[in-house]
């Protein structure tokens, strides 16, 4: 049994964790709900029960096995070394030390060996990233990989509960022929509108997004190969929840479609959705509140010499997030490394 702590445990990632731990019965011992100050005394529901947050900044993790991090990258830099420091292992959800040499960068099913190294602190990845590489994983290994082309097809969960919220309003205002809110957490208007920009515009990176450099930089980490390209465009689209991905995969070897389809139908957490023919195709809506990650439309790319296309579907804020952190934290028990 184990005694763990959720930080950031009120916003949308922390309070799913909680769902999670709840739900696959996690061996725990004591739970502490963490956030800052202006949260301090909420009750948040656990279960069948509540859990009572308390201040992080001034938590004592002595007592404390492992810390799932869901507060952001300023936080966990700030709090991160005084927690090591009391022996608690951290499983990090931001992307504060995803990029440093000696922090694994693990998705459970594609790379759990990356654990054995660690040295009490985990990242989890980016969830465009999550997803994606749970089809690209298998192909690397039986097929090798020379390049990816990737859209992402982002919910609006992705930027937060707020984000969330402002779709509801401006759609609103829309199909009621009202003035439409002036955009918060968005460069434009979302309501029956796509925006082909997310993140921060990195100069240096030819005006690709942070968060489409992500996918390039995870996907090299995560599969120990810097030969694969990634060519990315994230986009955010009107959906509550749920990430899709259009991806084109170029592979080093013949890679015939019906022997993909039975291969990655052998992937633990991959469930693979194709007869478009029958109208049999992953969504949003399948994905949402679901742990599997979903792949269809897998077709022969006839351009290339060995290659293919796909479309893959998850929740990006259970696989793409508080999902993939409780499983690094099983893998660890599993592997007896915490």
């Amino acid at each position: 049994m184990f005694n763990v702590a959720v930080a950031g445990a009120t916003g949308a990632v922390g309070r799913e964790m909680l769902k999670i731990l709840a739900e696959r019965n996690f061996p725990l011992d004591n739970l502490a709900a963490l956030a800052s100050s202006r949260s301090k005394g909420k009750r948040l529901p656990f279960g069948d029960d509540q859990v009572e947050v308390e201040v992080l900044s001034e938590y004592d993790f002595s007592n404390i096995d492992l810390a799932l991090f869901s507060a952001g990258s300023g936080v966990v830099s700030q709090e991160a070394d005084r927690i090591l420091e009391q022996g608690t292992v951290i499983v990090d959800n931001s992307s504060a030390f995803r990029y440093r040499d000696d922090v694994p960068l693990v998705v459970p099913e594609v790379n759990p060996e990356a654990l054995e190294e660690h040295s009490g602190l985990i990242s989890n990845p980016n969830c465009s990233t999550i997803q994606m590489v749970m089809v690209l994983g298998p192909v690397y290994q039986k097929y090798g990989i020379k390049r990816v082309v990737v859209s992402t097809y982002q919910a609006t969960s992705g930027a937060g509960g707020s984000a969330r919220a402002e779709l509801f309003e401006a759609t609103r205002a829309y199909v009621n022929e009202q003035t439409e809110p002036e955009p918060r957490d968005f460069p434009k208007p979302i309501a029956f509108n796509s925006i082909p920009l997310i993140g921060e515009v990195l100069a240096e990176e030819d005006d690709y997004t942070k968060e489409e450099m992500k996918m390039v930089w995870e996907t090299r980490k995560i599969l120990s190969d810097d030969s694969i390209e990634v060519s990315p465009t994230a986009v955010r689209i009107p959906v509550l929840n749920c990430h899709g991905e259009s991806v084109n995969v170029e592979t080093e070897r013949p890679c015939p479609v019906d022997e993909l389809r039975r291969e990655l139908a052998q992937v633990s957490n991959l469930t693979v959705m194709d007869n478009p023919a029958a109208n049999e195709f992953p969504t949003m809506r399948e994905a949402d509140g679901v742990d599997e990650t979903f792949v269809g439309r897998i077709r022969n790319d006839f351009s290339v010499e060995h290659g293919f296309n796909c479309w893959i579907v998850a929740d990006n804020l259970r696989k793409g997030a508080a999902l993939n952190t409780i499983q690094i934290a099983e893998e660890l028990i599993d592997r007896k490394l915490i």
